[in-house]
């Protein structure tokens, strides 16, 4: 990630770099819908909070922004909202993003088989990964264990809101 301070209008500009096939996936991802593109957008403008989310664009709204924050492609902070208790609000992390896209035919192939497979289809695959993982795992025996690449394997994980990397190893997401 390139993060550069725009003096003229004291703006911070952080653009993401995507050197690695399987990092497009929270990207296809993140407008797949409607609602995810319009709450993209929204939160690009400025900080909202999920219930001003849910308000505007309902319960898929809310679950757009906990998928955003899963994919690190916005940023949190607490806020005050008229006197009540202090609520998360949501905001776009990046402002641009810098794809360098010369990867294998057979790595990307798998990158984009992960991000477009019906959500039906990959429910599925999900809960066999997460069923191999269970409190974490290394990534190569559960892709060894399912028959998958590496690279179909970090894709269908990087698609999850349910378990994500750490390092080399698998592990489910806990709950807040």
């Amino acid at each position: 990630m390139y993060i550069s301070l725009n003096a003229y209008v004291g703006v911070m500009n952080r653009i993401k770099v995507i050197n690695e096939p399987s990092e497009l996936v929270p990207m296809l991802r993140a407008v797949d819908t409607p609602v995810k593109r319009d709450v993209l957008k929204e939160v690009t403008l400025e900080w909202k909070t999920a219930d001003e989310i849910e308000k505007k664009f309902g319960p898929e709204g809310r679950e757009a922004t906990i998928f955003f924050e899963k994919m690190k492609l916005v940023e949190t902070r607490w806020i005050s909202t008229n006197g009540n208790y202090p609520e998360k609000s949501y905001h776009t992390f990046y402002t641009s993003f810098n794809i360098n896209a010369q990867w294998p035919v057979y790595e990307i192939s798998d990158v984009l088989a992960a991000a477009m497979m019906s959500e039906e289809e990959y429910a599925i695959i999900e809960s066999k990964i997460l069923e191999q993982v269970g409190n974490g795992k290394f990534s190569g025996d559960v892709a060894e264990a399912l028959g998958l690449s590496a690279t179909m394997l970090k894709s269908l994980v990087r698609r999850s809101v349910k378990m994500d990397y750490r390092g080399h190893r698998i592990e489910p997401i806990k709950e807040e």
